[in-house]
């Protein structure tokens, strides 16, 4: 039988929670915030509002996977602080990107080899900033392993199953899922539905498929809402849904 992350074990049996809203849950975490934390989000909102200076594309993909991270977070019925990890952990999982050479992060075409070695740097790049802030220690952590593959074959650091931080591996399946539906200048983004067939196509091998089955949950629920906008707590803001 595989061996069970036992944070894992932990976030799937949590009891359902009374307010599951957003907003009410930013409310209850603000009062249990030190100075520390708060200090450490306002240099860190700093860096990324630098980031949307350098690519507003990855700025928006940032609060995008931060949102669609949230939905898997509901699904769990994570506690009100767990939320508040995720949150960190996938609103700055790209932060590193500020480090990565213009002509490769917003090049239209395929990267070469060469480049590519480079853009692979981010994560690990990502840890790194967010290391030096030691309230977001463990935050760290989930945004440098978010390109881990379940199966072992990621980066930076081959990393399988349950080896993987547990919000690293919502990460991945959230920053896939934003790259396959966003509309960028040289193609247009994936339904929906096509998207979703496509974790499922990868579940196992790519993704957690336990941790796949409550994204297309979660999303599925979202979609029925019909809301054209979403609500990032840590940065007080709306956003629009649509990438395009």
């Amino acid at each position: 039988m595989e061996k069970k992350d036992k944070n894992y074990d932990n976030v799937l049996h949590l009891p359902q929670r009374g307010n599951t809203s957003i907003m009410s849950m930013a409310k209850r975490i603000e009062a249990l915030k030190d100075e520390n934390h708060k200090i450490a989000e306002m240099a860190a909102r700093t860096i990324l509002k630098a980031l949307d200076a350098k690519d507003s594309y990855t700025y928006g993909h940032s609060m995008r996977v931060c949102y669609f991270s949230m939905v898997v977070g509901r699904e769990l019925k994570l506690s009100d602080w767990q939320m508040y990890e995720l949150q960190l952990a996938s609103l700055f999982h790209d932060i590193g990107k500020i480090g990565t050479p213009d002509r490769i992060l917003n090049k239209p075409s395929r990267l070469t080899e060469e480049e590519f070695k480079i853009m692979k740097e981010h994560p690990t790049q990502s840890y790194e900033i967010l290391k030096g802030f030691k309230t977001f220690e463990k935050v760290a952590k989930h945004a440098k392993h978010h390109h881990e593959r379940f199966d072992g074959r990621g980066y930076p650091d081959g990393l399988k199953g349950d080896e993987i931080p547990f919000y690293a591996r919502i990460i991945l399946i959230s920053d896939t899922f934003d790259a396959m539906t966003s509309t960028r200048v040289y193609r247009k983004g994936l339904s929906y539905e096509v998207a979703f067939q496509e974790l499922i196509e990868f579940s196992g091998s790519q993704f957690d498929p336990t941790l796949v089955k409550l994204f297309i949950q979660g999303m599925k629920k979202e979609k029925a809402k019909n809301e054209q906008r979403f609500y990032i707590p840590l940065m007080d803001e709306w956003f629009e849904k649509d990438a395009a």
